[in-house]
């Protein structure tokens, strides 16, 4: 029975969200992050999807860590920017994931744009991998729709989130609590269908736990 996994992020924003999440679905894990890590190392997200990035952190923090691992990659895409900033959401404006610079940039290219053509959305893909057996990765993803604001609302969350309104909530991610956003969020979306792959797989067989009642592989 695997009592912890590793969420490969150093997002602390992320790994709140996690952590919430699980402790909502009563999985009996402890979720490692990257900070518990000794120099842990640091992927480059070379890859052109939020699956090949969320691949590449995953396999790479298994290797080290030597235990079952959970990655992410995320980002918003906006349709009058034709999807940008994409995979590159968090160095829109840099390498250093400057929150405050990356929403100034956005808002900037969004400069002169109606309000009806803000449209835009959040996407997640999280991928869960075993050391040594990459081949039975499980991948799943999850979106929410919404509109870019022209300026932020909200104090709590991370990346654009005090940007981004969610026309059913009338709010923007900003100004929810996690429960809230997990409802509804890509990341929650997606968690809620993982939960239930883990779900799924330890109906059928047996095999490494993530603590009660996930089974993950042989």
């Amino acid at each position: 029975m695997v009592k912890e996994i590793l969420f490969a992020t150093s997002n602390q924003g992320k790994a709140r969200e996690l952590k919430e999440a699980f402790k909502q679905a009563d999985v009996d894990v402890i979720i490692k992050t990257n900070a518990d890590l000794e120099n842990p190392p640091h992927p480059i997200e070379s890859g052109h999807t939020f699956e090949a990035n969320a691949k590449i952190k995953a396999h790479e923090l298994a290797d080290f860590s030597k235990m079952p691992t959970i990655a992410d990659d995320s980002g918003l895409m906006v349709d009058a920017l034709n999807g940008e900033p994409g995979v590159r959401s968090a160095r829109y404006a840099g390498e250093a994931h400057n929150d405050a610079k990356n929403n100034a940039k956005l808002l900037a290219e969004l400069g002169g744009v109606p309000k009806e053509k803000r449209m835009a959305k959040f996407w997640t893909t999280i991928v869960v991998s075993m050391p040594g057996e990459f081949d039975k990765d499980l991948v799943v993803s999850g979106t929410c729709a919404g509109r870019i604001l022209p300026l932020p609302q909200g104090e709590d969350g991370f990346g654009y989130d005090p940007l981004f309104y969610v026309p059913e909530k009338g709010k923007t991610f900003a100004q929810m609590t996690t429960d809230e956003k997990n409802e509804i969020s890509h990341r929650g979306r997606a968690v809620e269908k993982l939960l239930q792959e883990l779900n799924n797989l330890n109906k059928k067989k047996k095999g490494v736990h993530f603590g009660t009642p996930f089974c993950v592989y042989k």
